[in-house]
Parts: C-alpha cells; structure tokens; sequence
C-alpha cells in the first residue's frame, strides 16, 4: 500500500525523487530492517514509484546498498584517516568530532545502518575498522598496552556511534525533553566525547627523576 508521502506525490504530480533522497529513504529502511529485510518494491512503494523507475538510479539492491554506504562511510573515513596524525591537540579532536557528530546528525539513521553491518561483517564496514587503526599511535603515546588498542578502538566506535543508534533510550535515561539532534543537544555530546577522548588518549605526563632517599 502506497504511503502517505506516495499518495500526496501522485496527488500532486511531484517529480519523481532524486537520488539523494532514494539514498535517503534506502539508508532508513535499511538501518530498520537490514538489507535482507527490504525489498526493491518496498523501497519503490515508500517513495511512489515503480520498481523500474528505481532500476533508472540503480541496477539493483546490492547496488544501491553499497551506495548508502560509501555516502555513509566515506567522510567518516577520510576524517579518521588523517585524525590525530599530528597529535593530540585540543583543537584537532575538535575539529574531528565536529565534523564526524554533524556529518551523523545528517544522516540519523546511518549509525544504525553501520551497527548492522558490523554485526552482519559486511566487508562494506572493513574500511571503516581499518580507519580507527590510526588510534595506535596515540595509544601507544598515552601507554595502553597493544593487547589493549582493539578494546580501545570498540570502546571509542561505541562513544562516537552510541549516541546515535541509542537515542531513544538515552533521553528516557537522561530524563531529557530536548530533541537529541537539536544543536544544544549535538553540542554537550561533542564536549563529551571531546574531554573523553583527551582523557583515554591524551599522552600521559613523564614521570619525573627519582629524590634519592635518606
């Protein structure tokens, strides 16, 4: 059955959707249901076309899945890919976590979509493991043992995504009435993550030269 937005398209004579909100509407029924869980038709019907108007953008499902997500995946990996590469600065995870926190504000169901597929090990997600490798050095730097680095790294992906996935449950926890992706919002879960990363990976102070006793 048509939805509401299908039958004020066809009511109206809409033009047919973009590509950009085909991904749009993929991404969240995708992140909902998995991708085995979606049909082509279920994708056509939810945005009033037909299943070969949909083949026009994308020549199948898989297709337009991988498409979601390397839109998805892409900025997050290259930020990740040069994040802290010159240290650890203040202004650097800043800028990090501002550009990664507005690029998922964006597209609110994208972290669930990831959660899928690193529960189902798509290799889709494979860049994005190799992305939070860059964690090492600074690891290193703020003395976790190397045994340690891949918890650290699931740790940080769980901060970072958590609040995404999780929202609903976070403000019956929180006790809050503000809409979660409202800017304030967005604002105190950045200074979070931003006072969280410095203290799990900010290098740790040299200890100094030893008073002889006596």
């Amino acid at each position: 059955m048509p939805t509401a937005a299908a039958r004020r398209r066809a009511r109206q004579g809409a033009p047919a959707p973009t590509r950009e909100v085909i991904l749009d509407t993929a991404e969240r029924l995708f992140a909902a249901r998995g991708v085995e869980g979606v049909a082509v038709r279920d994708l056509a019907r939810e945005m009033g076309i037909t299943a070969s108007s949909l083949y026009n953008h994308f020549p199948g499902k898989q297709a337009l899945y991988d498409a979601v997500l390397e839109r998805g995946l892409g900025p997050i990996v290259e930020t990740v890919a040069v994040a802290w590469q010159d240290g650890l600065g203040p202004e650097r995870v800043h800028a990090t976590l501002d550009r990664l926190t507005a690029h998922l504000a964006r597209h609110p169901h994208l972290a669930r979509l990831l959660q899928r597929a690193l529960l189902e090990e798509s290799p889709a997600v494979q860049a994005l493991l190799e992305g939070i490798a860059v964690v090492r050095k600074a690891a290193r730097d703020a003395g976790w043992e190397a045994e340690q680095v891949p918890h650290l790294g699931v740790a940080l992906f769980g901060m970072i995504f958590a609040y995404f996935t999780n929202a609903t449950a976070l403000r019956r926890l929180a006790g809050w009435g503000d809409d979660l992706f409202s800017a304030r919002a967005l604002a105190v879960q950045r200074r979070f993550l931003e006072q969280a990363i410095i203290r799990l990976l900010g290098p740790r102070p040299r200890p100094g030269p030893r008073r002889p006793h006596g």
